[in-house]
């Protein structure tokens, strides 16, 4: 889904995230900071970033705001600015979960899968966030709640995935994984990955699970080096309830983790379900590139001496 982001009332703000152990990041950080006050935009940074960053927030027209608590950082902004790789986008998807603030990345990472933009990239961004030509596009996230003893210890979300984890290298840990109430089977495994599309590019690929475009709505359970003979990964509905049970027998705890970001211990007996989240994260779009152009730049996939449909059609070759 994409629609034109809502725009708070009073002065438009915009929140920038920064990875400020990066030169390249802080660098790009400032020239963005200067960009979007000289457009007349108001900037807010959490305080910490703003001091690593040697910004004045005096020195700035209109004058910078700082954010001391970064739970809140988001409110009243227009959407958040991310300079840095997907961790760093994943960090603001934990920002704005409450407030549902559109996330706009710039990519000085590795692959960058959540990003819309590069480093390059940056004075067409600005350019873009000035005269407000993006949209937002709504992305599915999972609800995920840990149970013991019958009652809930814990709950959190994903954007990317939550992954049920041994804790120790040396033991695998058994679990019993279930769909929809029922159980499906059981495995000694080093772990299970729960994930959605926007995830099936990340902890999911690695693990062999499928590619889904981010236009599918479904939720995958990925099961990593299982001991079994049916270990392959599912694609189910959106309205289904993945659950992950750690067997009482199992020897030392696990860990789940949500996005790499958060973490919850497992005693044996443990119970995980995982659920279509009930608030999506917007990530930003300037451009409507298809979904497999992405896929073929970040992965950098061959594909040398292909035509097209409608070239070859041009040419009357039906081979």
């Amino acid at each position: 889904m994409s629609d034109p982001t809502p725009t708070p009332s009073g002065p438009r703000r915009v929140l920038v995230l920064t990875h400020t152990g990066r030169d390249d990041a802080r660098e790009v950080a400032r020239s963005s900071v200067e960009a979007l006050t000289g457009h007349g935009l108001v900037v807010r940074l959490p305080v910490a970033e703003a001091r690593d960053l040697g910004l004045d927030p005096a020195s700035y027209d209109p004058p910078l705001e700082l954010a001391h608590d970064e739970s809140v950082a988001s409110r009243d902004c227009e959407l958040v600015l991310v300079i840095g790789g997907d961790g760093s986008i994943l960090r603001a998807a934990e920002i704005t979960h409450e407030t549902r603030t559109a996330v706009l990345g710039v990519n000085l990472g590795h692959v960058g899968f959540l990003a819309e933009a590069e480093s390059d990239d940056v004075a067409s961004t600005i350019e873009a966030i000035v005269e407000r030509r993006y949209t937002a596009e709504d992305r599915m996230t999972l609800d995920v709640s840990v149970m013991h003893d019958g009652e809930v210890v814990a709950s959190t979300f994903a954007l990317n995935e939550a992954s049920v984890e041994k804790a120790a290298r040396e033991r695998m840990i058994e679990v019993v994984v279930e769909v929809d109430g029922r159980p499906l089977s059981r495995w000694g495994c080093d772990g299970v990955v729960c994930a959605t599309p926007t995830g099936s590019t990340a902890y999911n690929f690695s693990a062999g699970g499928p590619v889904v475009w981010p236009g599918v709505e479904a939720l995958l359970m990925v099961p990593i080096s299982a001991h079994a003979l049916f270990a392959r990964s599912l694609v189910v509905a959106p309205t289904s309830v993945l659950a992950v049970e750690v067997l009482a027998r199992t020897q030392g705890a696990g860990v789940l983790w949500c996005d790499g970001r958060r973490t919850v211990e497992l005693p044996p007996g443990a119970r995980i379900e995982v659920r279509r989240g009930a608030r999506p994260v917007r990530l930003v779009r300037l451009h409507q590139a298809p979904f497999t152009d992405r896929l073929v730049a970040k992965f950098d996939l061959p594909v040398e001496g292909w035509r097209g449909a409608a070239q070859r059609r041009r040419r009357g070759d039906h081979a």
